[in-house]
């Protein structure tokens, strides 16, 4: 074999193992998933304890374990609270429990689950004692107790708004609580605590935050590329371990004076932060089990002791909304610039190894995204850029095939010439490419630069909620999902939905932007050199096709961008292989096409 054939081969398992990471490896997993939780009904179902009565062992530290209660519907578990104090805002809608003080009921009024305006907010926060339960809270322990589930009384307010805040009050142990919440118009709950001591005695308390997630979300879909689950930034290291890995595994602590902690998923984040410049310590764990975990995300500041008739005062932050970056900047920012000086908080975006290239990717969408309306145009601007960048490398590439095409009748000669002989004939050709001062793997080098940044975008659309329901044109109303048509039902005209088979649903719905890719790149290997060895041909055929099928499953913004690079890449390698002289012969590339013009395939073109 010589190196093009390698090369060749080497490209094809590329594709496949990009198949199997992709889309292959993420069904098989939820497909796993889906057969763990059946074992589960059917280990309840035979006489096992039900998951919701099996207790969750207490962590160390303040004893920071929530509790885990039977299992109730949502409306039970709102109900169950002795009072609530709702929460109205341009983003958020939801309630405040009374006992302990915690967020857990929240909806996000700017997001729905489905494109449909007809189709529900997103629920982010749940109850406790809810199935998934999902929360956040901050507090004091203090000497015999944790307030965890102490019940609060309404000092003053009434609905929790951008203009009007709320103030709590108990009293326990000599103690006196007050807790002053307010919130922005986006999702940062300012939280201001005051503790009095009564008694006779210094008193010493230690302020907390926690966020809980009971259980594994329903729609987690466990992507490799993804993070979900906890995670916590303290000082310099970003702490993050899936859910299933903290059950495995076990959790992550660390110490430091800036950061935060929380539990993430896709889109979503629910963080407790402690005022930045003060030492805390922080801990991701499942104090649950095995079969029933509970994911806490937890920080604990130094211990403060209050002498008899004194007070301490505490601010800190918890946030419930959506993983914007523009508002996770927002709060980054300066307090002598409107921000609240959070540490790194766009870190909760799962950027990934090549942030070096994702961030860059996602700054140049949203900004274009913002200034023209529409992300797709976004993309193809993106792609402008790229293209821009790379134009000195990829002429070079293309100035290459030129020149190999150009040899073309000389290489035939020579494997005529030493078609017995293989050795020579290698030889041979590496004299003739080293004559013409030309590599014959230059012209890979332009998709071999397009990969890191094929995946960047990847998974800057896949992670990114900036592009979440965004539409394009035309049929294309999600650049986040994949084209909704399909030539599988005929666009739509057949009354069956070939996405909804298992397992390779994503394989046969080929929309119409995956056909007009593979169109394009199959167009663009005309244009190449053609293969002399048979198998090598074959195997560049079916590169198109089988980029077609891999593609129809990514996200819409993907597949645009790969058709629209494509097609820029065919008019720049038209163009230099004008200005080298090297003709096109229509009716021996693209055959077929010659005789639907009435030409002889024999004749050629220009």
């Amino acid at each position: 074999m010589d190196r093009n054939v390698l090369l060749a081969i080497a490209l094809s398992i590329g594709v496949l193992l990009v198949w199997d990471v992709f889309v292959a490896g993420p069904q098989r997993q939820a497909l796993e998933a889906q057969r763990a939780e059946n074992a589960d009904v059917v280990s309840e179902a035979e006489g096992g304890a039900p998951a919701a009565a099996r207790a969750p062992a207490d962590a160390a530290g303040l004893g920071l374990a929530p509790g885990l209660d039977e299992a109730k519907t949502l409306e039970e578990a709102l109900a169950a609270a002795p009072a609530r104090v709702m929460i109205e805002t341009p983003a958020l809608t939801g309630s405040i429990n009374l006992a302990g003080a915690r967020i857990d009921d929240l909806s996000l009024k700017r997001y729905r689950e489905t494109i449909s305006n007809e189709s529900p907010i997103i629920r982010l926060f749940r109850p406790r004692g809810a199935e998934h339960g999902h929360y956040v809270q901050e507090g004091w322990a203090y000497p015999g107790a944790v307030d965890l589930n102490a019940v609060w009384a309404v000092k003053s307010g009434d609905t929790l708004t951008p203009e009007s805040p709320i103030t709590l009050t108990r009293t326990a142990a000599g103690l006196v609580f007050e807790k002053t919440i307010s919130v922005d118009s986006d999702y940062m709950f300012t939280v201001s605590q005051t503790v009095r001591n009564e008694t006779s005695e210094a008193v010493t308390v230690r302020p907390f935050g926690i966020v809980v997630q009971r259980g594994v979300p329903n729609d987690l879909k466990n992507f490799m590329i993804l993070h979900e689950g906890p995670i916590a930034m303290v000082g310099d290291s970003l702490l993050q371990r899936k859910y299933q890995a903290v059950v495995k595994k076990g959790g992550l602590s660390g110490e430091g004076d800036k950061g935060w902690v929380g539990v993430t998923n896709k889109y979503w984040l629910a963080a407790a932060v402690p005022p930045q410049g003060e030492s805390f310590s922080a801990a991701l764990d499942n104090i649950g089990d095995a079969a029933t975990p509970v994911f806490r995300a937890s920080y604990e500041l130094e211990p403060r002791t209050i002498p008899p008739g004194g007070d301490t005062t505490l601010t800190s932050y918890l946030y419930g909304g959506a993983k914007d970056v523009d508002i996770l900047q927002k709060y980054e920012g300066a307090t002598t610039k409107g921000g609240l000086g959070v540490w790194d908080f766009d870190k909760s975006v799962d950027w990934g190894n090549f942030f070096f290239l994702t961030r860059p990717i996602f700054y140049t969408l949203n900004f274009f995204g913002d200034l023209t309306g529409n992300f797709g145009l976004a993309i193809l601007i993106l792609t402008l850029i790229i293209k821009a960048i790379l134009f000195p490398l990829a002429n070079k590439a293309y100035e290459s095939m030129s020149k190999m095409k150009k040899l073309q009748p000389e290489i035939e000669g020579l494997r005529k010439r030493y078609e017995d002989d293989k050795m020579k004939l290698q030889q041979e050709m590496m004299a003739l490419y080293q004559k013409e001062k030309m590599n014959p793997l230059a012209g890979c080098v332009p998709i071999l630069i397009q990969m890191p940044i094929f995946y960047a975008l990847y998974k800057t659309l896949f992670v990114t909620i900036e592009l979440r329901h965004e539409p394009f044109f035309g049929w294309i109303k999600d650049l986040s999902a994949p084209d909704p048509t399909s030539i599988f039902n005929l666009f739509g005209l057949l009354p069956f939905e070939p996405t909804a088979l298992p397992m390779i649903g994503a394989f046969l719905g080929i929309g119409v932007l995956p056909l007009l890719m593979g169109g394009a790149m199959w167009f663009q290997t005309k244009l190449n050199p053609p293969p002399p060895d048979p198998m090598q041909a074959q195997i560049f055929a079916l590169m198109p096709i089988m980029f077609t099928f891999l593609f129809a499953g990514f996200a819409s913004g993907l597949v645009l961008y790969w058709f629209w690079n494509t097609a820029l890449s065919i008019a720049q390698q038209w163009l230099i292989m004008k200005r080298n002289g090297v003709s096109v012969e229509w009716g021996e590339r693209f055959g077929f096409v010659s005789k639907l013009l009435g030409k002889s395939p024999a004749s050629g073109g220009k």
